[in-house]
Parts: C-alpha cells; sequence; structure tokens
C-alpha cells in the first residue's frame, strides 16, 4: 500500500473521531438543558402552589371579617328590636337579623371549601417538595456527570485536533486537498476498501484493470463512479469482473 495511502486511512480514522466527539458534545447541552428545564418546572409548579395557598389563605379572612361584620349587625338589629315599640319595625329588624344569619351560615361554608382547598394544596405541595428534593438530587448528579462527560470529550478532541493536524501536514497539498473534497462530498468516507471488487463506499463492481492497478500499489486508484480513493490489503476478496 503506498505510503500517502497508509497516511490518509489513519488521517481518516482521526477526522471520523473527531466527528464523534463532536457529535457527543453537541448532544450534551440540550440534555443539560432539559434536566434544568425539569427542574425549574417542578419548581415553578411548588410556587404556584404556595401563591394559591396564600391567595386561598386571604380570601377565608376576608370571609373571616364579613361574618364579623354580619354578627355586628346582628348585635345592632337586635339592640333596636329592644328599643323599639313597634311591631312592624320589630318584625323588619327580624328579617333583617334572618338574612344576616343566613349570610354567616353561607360565609362559614365558603370559608370551610376554603380551607379544604387549601389543605389539599398544601398536601400537594409537600409531595412536590419531595418529589422536587429527589429530582435535584438525581439532576444535580447527571448535570455533573455531564460536566466531567464534557471535559473528557473536549480534552479528547483537543488531543485528536492536535494529531490530526500533524497527520495532515504528512500529505502533500494536493492529495490532501482531494481528500478533504472528498470527505465532505461522501459524507466521512473518503478511502475505501476493494474487498470483493468493488468499490467499499458506492458499491460498484471495479474492472480488472482498476483491481490490479489498486493491488499494485504504485499509485493513487480512484473509483470511477464516486471518485473515492481506493485501497487493498492481504487478505481482501478480489474477485474482479470486467
Amino acid at each position: 500500500m503506498l505510503e500517502v495511502l497508509q497516511r490518509l486511512l489513519v488521517l481518516q480514522d482521526r477526522d471520523r473521531r473527531i466527528l464523534q466527539l463532536q457529535e457527543e458534545l453537541l448532544r450534551i447541552e440540550p440534555e443539560r438543558q432539559e434536566l434544568r428545564n425539569r427542574l425549574a418546572a417542578l419548581e415553578a409548579q411548588i410556587e404556584a402552589d404556595r401563591l394559591a395557598i396564600k391567595k386561598l389563605e386571604t380570601q377565608r379572612k376576608e370571609l373571616e371579617l364579613e361574618v364579623e361584620a354580619k354578627k355586628q349587625l346582628i348585635e345592632k338589629y337586635s339592640l333596636q328590636q329592644y328599643q323599639t315599640r313597634k311591631n312592624e319595625e320589630y318584625r323588619a329588624l327580624a328579617h333583617e337579623i334572618e338574612q344576616c344569619k343566613e349570610a354567616i351560615r353561607q360565609l362559614e361554608d365558603r370559608q370551610l371549601d376554603l380551607m379544604e382547598q387549601a389543605e389539599n394544596t398544601q398536601r400537594q405541595v409537600a409531595a412536590l417538595l419531595q418529589t422536587a428534593a429527589e429530582t435535584r438530587r438525581t439532576v444535580n448528579q447527571r448535570l455533573a456527570d455531564l460536566d466531567q462527560a464534557e471535559a473528557n470529550l473536549k480534552r479528547q478532541l483537543s488531543q485528536l485536533e492536535t494529531e490530526r493536524t500533524e497527520l495532515a501536514a504528512q500529505v502533500d497539498e494536493p492529495v490532501r486537498h482531494r481528500y478533504h473534497r472528498l470527505l465532505k462530498a461522501r459524507g466521512g468516507n473518503a478511502v475505501v476498501p476493494i474487498d470483493r471488487g468493488v468499490c467499499g463506499g458506492c458499491h460498484m463492481h471495479l474492472s480488472r484493470h482498476l483491481v490490479v492497478a489498486c493491488m499494485a500499489g504504485q499509485e493513487l486508484v480512484s473509483c470511477p463512479n464516486c471518485g473515492r480513493l481506493l485501497y487493498y490489503t492481504p487478505g481482501m476478496d478480489v474477485n474482479a469482473t470486467d
């Protein structure tokens, strides 16, 4: 095999590994953001429930004030009943007192309903707090793992890019340019084998002449169909047809 092909194969291996590391790095940030969003959603729900509890408590206190106001009216009307001597006025005051009592019953029913809602929401908050604590531990651990993985991937990527630069410098510019063009156009496969007498890239059957030229290892041989550089190693099946 030509020495330049050997170098290109090593360079291609580094390019593939670099691409793989870059893809792995690209997957880290979306996962990190998804974890943070999950935790933020839980905390937002907890905060919303807490605000709901405060609102319910405010409404309950407002009802308490209304009940107290109705009780004061009852006291006022009762005093007026005691002071009046007119039956009609007495009956009117009795009616007002009964209306106040009915209003108090309705207000107290609403208070009980608000208290029940608050208790249910409080239980929900307690459950969410427990879930959030567990989720926070899990998320923080996973975030730490992602940070470590990211650091490792960046370190490996830096090493590979350094190696790649050194390897690329060992290939003549015309061949390197040809390789880069093929690598970009052919999805990471610029140099392929001729195993079974076909191009390892596009799988086109190769002529006997091309197979023999590739086996001789005296010049760069390209697939006439896809343009990829071809290589041969001992042990390959080279049963080609014209």
